[in-house]
């Protein structure tokens, strides 16, 4: 364990800032907040902590749009703010990491103020600029993730600019030395501010082709599906030259923190075969490229048994796996799998090989509330509306107290978000017994405890009718994912933790009774 980096060992936690806890009367999530919280999150047992973006914005991607990348938004505070949370969670034994967005900046940052004030501007060659096509319209067929074409034109300067996401948004030129030099510098400057590393976001769109190839129609499109998703994005996405951008960040990160000390966490909706790849030849790839299969695989025992022994048979031999059942982007586990199965999934997650990734408020049961039209937030929903794209569902405030608004801000100032009625929230679980939150803490211990849970092989035991099971060194793991009871022949042993936290010290003879939703680990008699 002592050879071990702290992150693989470790379990990780993202904190969405704007939903986290507000402080200063707002109904907005601040810096102070996620401070004076930091004692549900040491309780809890994580040892990392991600922040979604907090610098300054005009927030119309809620942060993702940003025009200082060395800077702190006065919605969330300050640089003093947040070098005190950083400060406050290494004394109490956190790592902090923040959300890195090298992809594209604001359509007001410096840069491209410059960079559209004329074609001779020294910042022209830093975005990505392209004369119309014959007909005077957009330079190929690029789609923008959130609807509509990814270019845009600048009518003073006669060219089209692209962004992957909104107009607001314009992408940075990744293949000029000076945007790498000057990003590069962003993270010396959190680095040496105390940061721990950063989550790279959009990491997969960061060189497109320079030859500007349309991308071709996808043979899999159906209507429901986002307008995005018509084409595949062959030359926009995953381009042989991205995994050279993240391994300069890498050095980076290297360059300033001892061996194992820093953490490159890169988003990477990929499949699996290509999330291999990020890690590089040599290990100097990206620490954790971001395995988010969890999210959308089908919840049965045959698909995931399937995604997790793929995933293991792929990794390079210097690679470390990671999980992620949820984040600010997608619908939350129990949403898309129940209350009670989100208990088991809670189990998979913090019991399989390789580090977890745990979504704010998942450790109360939090489900997805539901966004009025007249109330949606996000500009994803409004650019594409009736389909379900929007993401403020899962980004709602955290709950925790009884009291009004769950303590997220004061009884008198209404959140950024709906907030449900009648609903858990951290403080009366705390004293539960039976809560979800203990279930969490249960496991979370239990992995620090044991190092065949932390950093331990993974052995495959049976992936059928509901039933998913694995072997981790002297514990075997055993999920019922189904509604119905399941008796399976075992290892014999003792309970150590069951989803329903009622069977501990219970011995297991040849089989295990399993009830419905259930999922138990069993320390055996033998081992692996």
């Amino acid at each position: 364990m002592a050879d071990q980096p702290w992150w693989q060992a470790g379990v990780l936690y993202q904190v969405y800032p704007r939903s986290f806890a507000d402080t200063n009367g707002d109904g907005v999530g601040d810096l102070a907040g996620i401070t004076s919280r930091l004692d549900h999150l040491r309780t809890l047992g994580v040892d990392g902590i991600w922040i979604s973006p907090v610098y300054p914005s005009p927030m119309a991607d809620f942060g993702y749009d940003i025009t200082d990348h060395t800077g702190i938004d006065p919605l969330f505070g300050d640089v003093g703010d947040m070098e005190r949370l950083i400060e406050a969670a290494h004394q109490q034994g956190m790592r902090v990491l923040m959300d890195f967005v090298p992809n594209h900046t604001s359509d007001q940052h410096p840069w491209f103020v410059s960079a559209r004030s004329g074609r001779e501007s020294p910042h022209r060659d830093w975005y990505l600029w392209a004369d119309p096509a014959p007909d005077g319209g957009p330079p190929n067929n690029w789609r923008s993730v959130f609807g509509g074409p990814a270019w845009t034109l600048d009518e003073p300067t006669g060219q089209y600019y692209y962004h992957a996401y909104l107009t607001e948004q314009p992408d940075l030129n990744w293949r000029n030395p000076e945007v790498r030099q000057a990003q590069h510098d962003v993270l010396r400057c959190w680095l040496d501010r105390g940061v721990d590393g950063f989550r790279v976001d959009a990491a997969r769109q960061l060189v497109k082709d320079d030859q500007l190839r349309d991308n071709p129609p996808n043979p899999d499109y159906h209507p429901g599906l986002p307008p995005y998703d018509e084409l595949l994005p062959l030359y926009t996405t995953d381009r042989p030259e991205v995994l050279d951008v993240l391994t300069g960040l890498r050095a980076v990160i290297d360059e300033r923190r001892p061996a194992g000390d820093g953490l490159l966490l890169a988003e990477m909706y990929l499949p699996i075969d290509r999330l291999a790849h990020y890690y590089g030849a040599h290990g100097d790839g990206v620490h954790l490229p971001s395995n988010m299969h969890l999210i959308s695989v089908p919840y049965r025992a045959e698909d995931l048994g399937a995604l997790i022994d793929h995933y293991e048979a792929v990794l390079p031999a210097h690679a470390w796996p990671n999980w992620v059942l949820g984040n600010h982007d997608r619908s939350r586990v129990a949403s898309r799998v129940g209350a009670a199965q989100a208990r088991v999934a809670a189990m998979l997650l913090l019991t399989l090989r390789g580090t977890p990734v745990v979504y704010y408020g998942d450790e109360i049961g939090m489900a997805d509330v539901p966004v009025p039209p007249d109330q949606a937030m996000d500009p994803f929903e409004l650019r594409v509306p009736g389909i379900g794209v929007g993401r403020d569902p899962e980004r709602s405030p955290m709950r925790w107290t009884p009291e009004p608004h769950y303590g997220f801000c004061r009884p008198d100032v209404r959140p950024w978000l709906p907030m449900p009625e009648d609903a858990g929230n951290v403080a009366d679980q705390d004293g539960d017994p039976a809560s979800m939150l203990t279930l969490y803490r249960t496991l979370i211990a239990l992995r620090r405890a044991e190092p065949s849970l932390s950093v331990g092989a993974y052995v495959p035991v049976r992936a059928s009718d509901d039933v998913l099971a694995y072997q981790r060194g002297e514990f075997l793991i055993v999920l019922n994912l189904g509604d119905e009871p399941r008796t399976v022949p075992v290892d014999p042993g003792v309970v150590v933790v069951s989803t329903l936290l009622d069977r501990k010290w219970e011995s297991i003879g040849l089989t295990m009774a399993l009830r419905p939703d259930e999922g138990v680990v069993i320390r055996t008699e033998g081992g692996a």
